[in-house]
């Protein structure tokens, strides 16, 4: 398409949940792919609900996962002034008109419809009314929509789509205070912003017809409309709390990658071939909107976490371990206090799900004390083996090179000299450096602790041995 335009329009009323999420990472990839523009408008006309926290925390979200926008963001609520002359052209066009009933008087009109069996529209009632209303009577403003025939869209994923004109009503496009409503104002802005094609979650088909013949009564091109199958629980019902997480920055503080959440989400509706794993540039490349589904994607946690156990284990370590740092402070921990992150990280990319998962397995490295589990204390710091860890310092303790194959002589040495298996000496040494039972081979743990620091580990427990 010559002069792609596409736009992510989120409402600044929550957090940016996985539905949004995917619909901006659909939106961006057509951009990138066909290289046209990404807009981002915020659509924060509902006064009441829109905040800035929550479009911060939309900004912020949008930013984590790599979906930089080439325009905006506009604000709906610095645009009233245009919403208003429109209304008033559609008005003086006779293409609207001034409703004046009341509420009491349209939940009549909806009930009587409901009796007698017809579908509970607007009745068109001040459609053509005779003399003036009053200056201070309320009213609203409504389309005067088409009654007869049909409007029809060509749906980039659904295919055609054909809605009956008699089925829709007479639109309120400006509420009594004022404000004009969303239907009217998103055609408005996707008009003026030159939006070529709409990407967006399928719940909006059933607006697209109206928002269409808004477009043509106002005079603009309409542009094309490709909808976006939801996506569902487990359960098979609409995503939402009692899933678990639905908003994309509670997987961050997971301990989640972005890149493993911008892979599963691209999935959730979209394939190519059997590949399962790809990186921004391979989806940019093969993204295409011909390969998304037409039935709801839905949402597997599991899927999610074994992706970023993935992206986890191929990371580059030095990145790995920028976004550990905000994990091991929160747990109380200085990073900076200790064996170098990338030297850590490496020890634990092979057993770690989540970065949460890392922090924790890394929390030893750094501890100024051990908290030691009292049943391997009672298991492996035993009177026995102060001769071994006297041994193992004496014979760690002149070493020049602080490597593995330098650490792992000494452990050798000592096995022969004492006739043991490794995990005999291992193990005991382990409990000794980390408190626990588990923890990354004996030999990375002890040359990432440090000569120093496994020293002083070793010479520390030996009064727990009883010495």
């Amino acid at each position: 398409m010559a002069n792609l335009r596409v736009r992510f329009a989120p409402s600044p009323t929550g957090y940016l949940h996985i539905g949004g999420a995917r619909t901006a990472l659909f939106n961006f990839l057509v951009a990138r792919k066909e290289k046209g523009t990404f807009v981002l408008r915020i659509e924060d006309t509902d006064v009441a609900r829109s905040t800035q926290e929550s479009v911060d925390a939309i900004l912020e979200a949008m930013d984590w996962l790599g979906l930089s926008y080439d325009e905006g963001p506009y604000y709906q609520s610095q645009r009233s002034e245009l919403y208003r002359e429109k209304i008033d052209q559609l008005i003086a066009d006779g293409r609207a008109y001034r409703c004046y009933c009341t509420a009491e008087e349209l939940e009549e009109k909806r009930q009587k419809a409901q009796a007698e069996g017809r579908k509970p529209k607007y009745d068109g009632t001040c459609r053509v009314l005779s003399g003036r209303a009053p200056a201070d009577t309320p009213f609203v403003v409504r389309f005067l929509a088409p009654v007869e025939g049909e409007t029809t869209f060509a749906d980039r994923i659904k295919g055609p789509i054909t809605f009956r004109n008699e089925e829709l009503d007479d639109l309120i496009i400006q509420r009594s205070d004022g404000t004009p409503t969303y239907n009217f104002v998103v055609v408005v802005d996707d008009a003026t912003m030159g939006i070529t094609l709409v990407i967006r979650g399928d719940d909006h088909i059933n607006n697209t017809p109206r928002q269409i013949q808004l477009y043509e009564a106002l005079g603009y091109e309409v542009p094309q409309f490709a909808h976006v199958p939801m996506i569902l629980g487990a359960d098979k019902t609409r995503l939402s709390k009692r899933h678990g997480a639905t908003s994309v920055m509670a997987y961050k503080d997971l301990g989640y990658l972005p890149e493993a959440m911008v892979n599963y989400l691209v999935r959730l509706g979209w394939s190519h071939g059997d590949q399962e794993i790809f990186s921004m540039d391979e989806l940019i490349e093969k993204f295409s909107l011909e390969n998304v589904g037409k039935s709801a994607g839905v949402f597997n946690p599991g899927k999610l976490l074994w992706l970023n156990e993935h992206y986890i284990k191929t990371g580059d370590p030095v990145r790995l371990g920028d976004c550990l740092v905000p994990f091991l402070e929160e747990d109380g921990l200085d990073p900076t206090n200790g064996p170098a992150l990338p030297d850590v990280v490496r020890t634990l990319q092979d057993r770690a799900k989540t970065l949460v998962e890392m922090a924790e397995g890394a929390a030893f490295y750094y501890k100024k004390e051990l908290e030691f589990d009292g049943k391997a204390v009672a298991k492996f710091l035993t009177e026995d083996k102060i001769a071994i860890f006297n041994d193992l310092i004496e014979g760690l303790e002149p070493l020049d090179m602080w490597d593995a194959e330098a650490v792992g002589g000494v452990f050798q040495n000592l096995m022969k000299e004492k006739d043991l298996k490794l995990p005999a000496i291992a193990q005991p040494v382990r409990v000794a450096l980390t408190g626990g039972t588990t923890s990354p081979s004996i030999y990375d743990v002890v040359v990432v602790l440090g000569k120093e620091t496994t020293l002083r580990r070793l010479r520390d427990v030996l009064p727990l041995c009883g010495a």
